[in-house]
């Protein structure tokens, strides 16, 4: 593991290289899957690490590959960025067929075009990038190992008491958002099935790093003094660089019919609990609004454990170095979560 100051993160650029750091298991992964891994949407708030932490696994075990980042990138700052980790990128529309087409061939395809925030108003274009897209892309992949990124909203509230919803259990998507997430799976899960593309879908709920994350969003508002929504009390939470290292290596599981997984921490956090341990660490008061319920959006990722191991970062370190982060005045996307939400209007 990368030598790191269990108290602090000092920049950006220590953050960067902490969350593109694979595991054991996606460097084998890697190492036994030949070919070049493209990234689709990969200028997210995941895709660029993710990308470098392919291309750092694949370095590791000199083996030769491409990693190929592909994004419409509105920044050009971003591109570079990702050029100066030996990383290829091309610009794409996603949802323009032509554009689709001209993409390279690659044996391995990480799948992370999606939209979430704005659905609500904009439903039309919510379900081409989560329910469309996909089929455009399984289509044009077709003989591809295909990892895509889901949602543990797919399933919907559970109660607390059950420890989170299990990857056999009947989705119960609640809003349009989730409903076309569960529309994405059902596409690649036809196309796996009648094509025999070889698919990972991945439940995700909820990456976290310093700059953006459901613990950012708690400690924010306990440190800038504002009330903490507590009546969905209870959430996951994963650090980011573990979330993309299950990722990764998901593709040497990908299958027909698709193989699904959840990806998430092994707790389930109590918000009031969080928020008032940020409070004793901030030195500040923290003021709740509202009353728990006694169910919440909420995975069980045991699976996940048993395949890939658990992660390397808990909870407690994730709290420890965002406490300082914020106390310091670090860079934050300035993108809430929304874990609140609990009729799914994103």
């Amino acid at each position: 593991m990368i030598p790191h100051n269990e108290r602090s993160i000092a920049s950006i650029d220590e953050l960067e290289l902490l969350l593109s750091e694979p595991h054991e298991s996606t460097v084998r992964a890697l190492a036994r899957l030949p070919g070049d891994v493209l990234v689709l949407g990969a200028g997210g708030k995941m895709g660029p690490t993710l990308a470098r932490m392919a291309k750092t696994a694949s370095d590791l075990t000199a083996t030769p590959r491409r990693v190929i980042a592909v994004s419409r990138f509105p920044s050009s700052q971003l591109r570079e960025r990702l050029q100066s980790w030996g990383i290829e990128t091309i610009g794409c529309d996603l949802l323009d067929p032509a554009s689709l087409a001209r993409l390279p061939d690659a044996p391995n395809v990480i799948y992370m075009a999606g939209m979430k925030f704005g659905a609500t108003g904009n439903e039309s274009l919510t379900w081409a990038m989560n329910s469309l897209l996909p089929g455009l892309v399984s289509e044009r992949f077709r003989h591809s190992r295909i990892a895509a990124f889901s949602t543990g909203n797919i399933y919907g509230l559970t109660p607390v008491a059950r420890g989170g919803s299990l990857e056999t259990d009947a989705p119960n998507p609640a809003g349009e958002y989730a409903m076309s997430c569960l529309g994405r799976e059902r596409v690649l899960e036809h196309f796996s099935r009648t094509a025999n593309t070889k698919v990972s879908i991945l439940r995700l709920n909820y990456a976290t790093e310093l700059r953006y994350g459901v613990l950012v969003d708690i400690a924010q508002r306990v440190y800038s003094g504002k009330s903490v929504a507590i009546s969905m009390g209870y959430l996951n939470a994963i650090w980011q660089a573990d979330a993309s290292a299950v990722a990764l290596a998901s593709l040497l599981h990908a299958s027909s019919p698709a193989f699904v997984v959840n990806i998430t921490g092994p707790e389930v956090l109590s918000v009031r609990r969080l928020a008032e341990d940020f409070s004793v660490r901030f030195g500040k008061p923290v003021h709740f609004d509202g009353v728990e319920a006694s169910d919440a959006l909420l995975s069980n990722a045991e699976k996940a454990f048993q395949i890939f191991g658990k992660p390397r970062v808990s909870y407690q370190q994730m709290m420890t170095w965002i406490a300082d982060w914020i106390e310091r005045g670090g860079e934050t996307l300035a993108k809430p979560t929304h874990f609140e939400e609990r009729a799914g209007r994103f």
